[in-house]
């Protein structure tokens, strides 16, 4: 069902007629420059309100989507489980990253004094060859 009125061509012939009689042949281009000027500038209107109209409900939409995104991040269950599971954990990594510095640290200590204990023995290593060589000459 359509608003716009349908014309035929014996209407538009009609029209034709009438407006060649009321208007003259004289002033008859004129008036169809003007009419096929009202007829642009109303097409425009109305594809300009359609754009419009259309852009409101492109934005409408968006709206809707980004209430529906925020809800979902809000109410992730995935989310939640992560969290739960990293807040149960976290004592645990504390407690193992504690140890693990602490054996590092230990580590280093033991490797630190047993390269102070080996530094005097090379260094009389090095000095007793040179020590036997003269006493070969």
């Amino acid at each position: 069902m359509s608003l716009v009125p349908q014309f035929g061509f014996f209407e538009l012939m009609l029209i034709a007629v009438v407006a060649l009689i009321v208007v003259g042949p004289k002033d008859l281009p004129k008036l169809m420059r003007s009419a096929g000027r009202m007829v642009a500038k109303a097409r425009q209107m109305a594809g300009e309100f359609t754009a419009a109209f259309d852009q409101m409900a492109r934005e409408a939409e968006m709206e809707e989507l980004r209430k529906e995104i925020d809800d979902l991040k809000k109410n992730n269950p995935v989310a939640d489980a992560k969290r739960a599971f990293d807040e149960t954990t976290a004592p645990i990594d504390q407690e193992l990253r504690k140890e693990a510095r602490e054996l590092n640290d230990a580590v280093n200590k033991s490797v630190g004094d047993t390269e102070e204990t080996e530094t005097p023995k090379a260094a009389t290593a090095a000095d007793a060859p040179a020590k036997s060589e003269p006493a070969q000459s």
